[in-house]
Parts: structure tokens; sequence; C-alpha cells
């Protein structure tokens, strides 16, 4: 695989993790709405791990990328 293949995955992978982080974090937001009150403790459980994954994927191809601060933001 040449250098520049190799770069366009990474960055495609990192994407997918930012992407997935996004989506995690709506999905919660529209729960708490719909809800009129936050998600389940086991969903929200569930969701900080998977963020944790896609997270340590997302360095893994992109270090300091900041999307590990970003997220520590989420609400």
């Amino acid at each position: 695989m040449d250098p520049e293949e190799k770069a366009m995955l990474a960055d495609l992978i990192w994407l997918n993790a930012v992407i997935a982080t996004e989506l995690i974090q709506i999905t919660e937001n529209t729960s708490a709405i719909l809800r009129k009150e936050p998600p389940p403790q086991s969903c929200l459980e569930d969701h900080r791990r998977l963020k944790s994954i896609a997270t340590t994927i997302a360095e893994r191809y992109h270090p300091g990328s900041g999307l590990k601060e970003h997220l520590v933001g989420h609400q």
C-alpha cells in the first residue's frame, strides 16, 4: 500500500470514529428530549464505553486530533 492510500484509510477510519461518537450523542440527546429525562443509566454506560472505543481507534490513526477533548464537553 502506498503512503497516499495509507493516509486516506487513516483519514476514513478517523472520520468514521467521529461520526460514530456524534451519532451516539445525538441518540442520547434525542432520548432525553423524548423521555423528558436522561436516558437509562445502562444506556449511558454502554454509550460511554462505545465512545471510548471509537476515540481510541481515532487516536490511533490521528493522535492529538482533539476528538477526545471534544467528547469530554458533550452533554
